[in-house]
């Protein structure tokens, strides 16, 4: 991981905590189906970014971060269930969703630049 890009570190960091939220869905609550949807997702989010730091192209770059959004989407989504079906708490969720929403807005930024940036080369 690229030392200094925050979003490869806050995605990493958000995936090791649905690592463990998975662990404790499955432990406290013995639940399965839930807990590996979430895992696919939350963890897609930074594989995703990982992919696009060695992208061969702007289109490539975009299109990896793209993924990386929508995971977060849905993330965000799972997040959602899990909290309003009991299966973590209010202030569990609430603490998970801020830093996915951090990761989406910084997503959304992050394409917006990169877009923009492409718009203006293909301008000149």
């Amino acid at each position: 991981m690229a030392k200094g890009n925050v979003l490869q570190e806050k995605s990493y960091g958000f995936a090791i905590r649905i690592i463990k939220l998975a662990h404790f869905l499955k432990g406290q609550k013995k639940e399965q189906v839930l807990s590996k949807q979430i895992v696919r997702c939350g963890t897609s989010i930074g594989a995703n970014i990982e992919e696009a730091s060695g992208a061969q192209s702007d289109n490539d770059f975009i299109a990896k971060l793209h993924i990386s959004l929508k995971e977060a989407k849905e993330t965000h989504y799972w997040l959602r269930l899990l909290r309003d079906t009991d299966y973590i708490t209010q202030e569990q969720a609430e603490s998970m969703i801020e830093d996915v929403n951090e990761i989406i807005t910084l997503l959304t930024k992050s394409l917006k630049t990169i877009k923009a940036r492409k718009s203006k080369n293909n301008d000149a």
